[in-house]
This record gives structure tokens, C-alpha cells and sequence, in this order.
């Protein structure tokens, strides 16, 4: 076993590290307090080349593995989890079922856009009835005269609302066999007649990032809009979603080292009964433990990155990944709140609104109590 990351690794944390400081960091509060996604920033995202770094050059990529990925949302989330879900979502959601399910022609025509940071693309499975059970699905789509007529909604969309999103790709139920739904994905593109696309507010965490609900009435695409073959859409949404646990997985990692630094820096700073609070055993331990539970995080999310990136299965140790991950974040963040005492529930302090970010990590892209469940599958249970 070889735990040394490569030259070409070790180059991509410093360079996303060095942006994430340069760029995003500063404007990280403001953000946040305004609710506001920021095009800009995720066109610099784009011109720094981590939208599709995982695609071959002829689509517009870097050609890079999994693991280079998954270190840039990492360092991202390490400062601001808003512009790492941009990142995440686009990667494995949005690109993701178009590299993997689509046509030649339709990467030819989505793709080349989609790594550059002037155009994003969402990924439309969640519903208000259809969360973690995603066969749940009441959006229904119709195929008639060579054309896809669409009828439903959708909820809680990454990267689906704003002025560059392009489009979305869309589960919906096109019929039965033997009483059981057929599900087909569908691309939807923006300005689509009877498409529309709402920005969600009002949210505690990830407030700089941009989430949408979708509404379909009587909206018609094209039978090319396929996308896949026709019932196979619950395949391409769940094993997309094996490939998101990963950079769900990576947020986690990437927010609790950030808390650990944030808490480890203001321990040396604050100062009790005459000496730096990071001098009392009891603070000495959260962190030493803080840092432990990161080492373990760190090494079970690689070592998912390296199974697939060397084609071998991956899908427990994804979920375990993302279970392990979104909980440390959870328990990391507590704890650096917890050293930060009365300030750390401030807004002026940047910890306030990691603690609030994490919260998602165990509900997005699969519930921590959906990991457990696919994990006991895999295990034999």
C-alpha cells in the first residue's frame, strides 16, 4: 500500500487550496448573509478548470482521476461548503448522467459547455413525495408525434435556477410493466415551454449556492431529449448518486478539517486563567481527537477514489464514505463551536456558519440513515 499522493495531487490541493483562500474567502461571509449565488465566482471555478476535470480533453475536461476531484471539493468546502456544492452537484449530477448515459451527440453538445464555467446543469430526482425513496417519483412523461410531454415537479435542485443553468436532467415514470413504474431520465433544457424554474431562499446552510424547484406543464422535448434507454431511468439516477456520495463524502472531509484549523487557530488565541485555552487537557483532547477522526475520514474516502479509479466496485465503501464523513463534520463542528465558547454562535465568526453548513451533509444526496441501510446490504444483512 502506497499512501503518498502524487506530484499532480499534491499540485491540485495547493492551487485550490491558494484560490479558495484568494478568491472565495473573502467574500464568504457576505455571500452567505446575502443569500447570493455568485456567477462570478463560478465562472473563475470554471477558468481554474475543476467543472469537468474528470472528462476526457474532447469534451472540454482534464482528463484527471477521481481522486483530483475529489481533493478540489475538499479544499473548496475547507473554506466555503456554497461554492464546493456548486462544484460537487455540477461534477457528479449535473455531468455525470450526460458523460456516462448520453449519446455521442448529446456530450458533443452539452458537455464542452458545461466545463466552463458559463453554463451548469441540475440533476431532477427529489420530489415533495419522493426523498430517500426515489422510486417515489409522481413526475410523468408521455411520448407521443416524437415528442416527450412532461407533467410534475421537482424540489430541492442543485444548480438548476440561476442565469447560466442550462438545463436538467429529469426522472419521470412513461409507464408500467407487470404493475411496477418504468422510470426514464429526460433532458430539459432551459426556456423549454412549459418549464419552469423557482429559487428556493430561506435556507439555514449552503445559503451561496443555488437551489430551485421545477415545474412541468404540458412541456414538451424532443424523443432525442432521451436520455439512456426508456426504463432505465432509476438505474442512471441511483448509480449517479454513487458517484455524488463521493463528493458529498468529500464536503464532510473537507468542512471538518476547516473547523479544526478555525478551532485550533482560536484556541492558540483565546486566552483563560492566564494561558491559551488549547493548554487545558480538555481542549488539547477534543482536538487530538478532531484530528483523528479526520485521518480516518480522509483515508476511507481515498481509498473509495482509488477502487474506482482503478475500475473495481465501489458503491459500499461510497456510501460508507459519505455516511463516515457527514457525521465527523457534524461531530467536528460541535466541537470547534464548542472551543470557540459564546463567539461561536456569533455570525462575525467564521465557525458560526460551518456549523450551520454541515447540517446538510447527513440529509443530502442520501440520508445518513440510507447509508446505513445500503452499507447493511452490502454486508449481508
Amino acid at each position: 500500500m502506497n499512501f503518498e499522493l502524487s506530484d499532480e495531487h499534491k499540485m491540485i490541493r495547493e492551487t485550490v487550496r491558494d484560490f479558495a483562500e484568494r478568491e472565495i474567502k473573502p467574500i464568504a461571509q457576505e455571500l452567505d448573509e446575502k443569500a447570493e449565488f455568485s456567477i462570478e465566482l463560478t465562472r473563475k471555478i470554471g477558468e481554474l478548470g475543476l467543472f469537468g476535470m474528470y472528462l476526457p480533453d474532447k469534451y472540454g475536461g482534464q482528463g484527471m482521476d477521481t481522486l483530483s476531484y475529489i481533493i478540489a471539493v475538499e479544499e473548496l468546502a475547507r473554506v466555503d461548503s456554497s461554492q464546493a456544492a456548486t462544484l460537487a452537484a455540477h461534477n457528479s449530477l449535473g455531468i455525470g448522467p450526460l458523460y456516462y448515459y448520453g449519446t455521442e451527440e448529446q456530450k458533443m453538445k452539452y458537455l464542452p459547455q458545461l466545463c466552463t464555467g458559463e453554463a451548469l446543469w441540475g440533476f431532477g430526482l427529489t420530489e415533495a413525495d419522493a426523498g430517500s425513496d426515489s422510486r417515489g417519483t409522481k413526475t410523468k412523461a408521455k411520448l407521443e408525434n416524437g415528442e416527450w410531454t412532461i407533467d410534475g415537479s421537482k424540489i430541492f435542485i442543485t444548480n438548476a435556477s440561476s442565469e447560466i443553468s442550462v438545463g436538467s436532467t429529469v426522472q419521470a415514470v412513461t409507464g408500467e410493466k407487470d404493475g411496477k413504474k418504468i422510470f426514464t431520465t429526460i433532458i430539459v433544457e432551459k426556456g423549454t415551454p412549459g418549464f419552469k424554474r423557482v429559487s428556493m431562499h430561506g435556507k439555514m446552510m449552503w445559503r451561496a449556492s443555488d437551489t430551485a424547484e421545477l415545474y412541468f406543464d404540458d412541456c414538451k422535448v424532443p424523443e432525442g431529449n432521451l436520455l439512456g434507454e426508456i426504463g432505465q431511468g432509476s438505474k442512471i439516477m441511483l448509480s449517479t448518486l454513487d458517484n455524488g456520495r463521493l463528493s458529498i463524502a468529500a464536503m464532510g472531509l473537507g468542512l471538518a478539517q476547516g473547523a479544526f484549523e478555525l478551532a485550533l487557530n482560536y484556541g492558540h488565541e483565546r486566552k483563560q486563567f492566564g494561558k491559551p485555552i488549547i493548554k487545558f487537557q480538555i481542549n488539547a483532547f477534543k482536538l487530538a481527537d478532531m484530528a483523528t477522526k479526520i485521518e480516518l475520514a480522509r483515508n476511507l474516502l481515498y481509498k473509495a477514489c482509488w477502487l474506482k479509479d482503478n475500475k473495481k466496485d465501489f458503491a459500499k465503501e461510497a456510501a460508507m464514505s459519505k455516511l463516515y464523513c457527514s457525521e465527523i463534520a457534524k461531530q467536528v463542528a460541535d466541537e470547534a463551536v464548542q472551543i470557540h465558547g459564546g463567539y461561536g454562535l456569533m455570525k462575525d465568526y467564521t465557525i458560526e456558519r460551518f456549523y450551520r453548513d454541515q447540517r446538510l451533509l447527513q440529509i443530502g444526496e442520501g440520508t445518513s440513515e440510507i447509508q446505513r441501510l445500503v452499507i447493511s446490504r452490502y454486508i449481508g444483512c
